[in-house]
């Protein structure tokens, strides 16, 4: 049991944080799909919304993996 081990093992699970994105993705889009088909005169007004929701969703995705990148490489 070295440091090198346990460095991979805590990288591979501060990467799970991409799971959460990945459902958070499909809900959004999932709910935005939906919205629009149910009323098509909304387009633009849940647009502007879809985009922010993915942005925020994917920079979780994101801060998870700059925290794997810090375990096996910074600490």
């Amino acid at each position: 049991m070295t440091l090198e081990m346990f460095k991979a093992l805590g990288a591979g699970l501060a990467t799970m944080g991409f799971i959460g994105a990945g459902i958070g993705l499909g809900t959004i889009f999932g709910n935005y799909f939906q919205a629009v088909s149910r009323n098509p005169a909304s387009q633009d007004k849940f647009q502007t919304w879809l985009f922010v929701g993915f942005a925020l969703t994917e920079a979780l995705g994101i801060f998870a993996l700059l925290i794997a990148f810090m375990i096996m490489f910074v600490i």
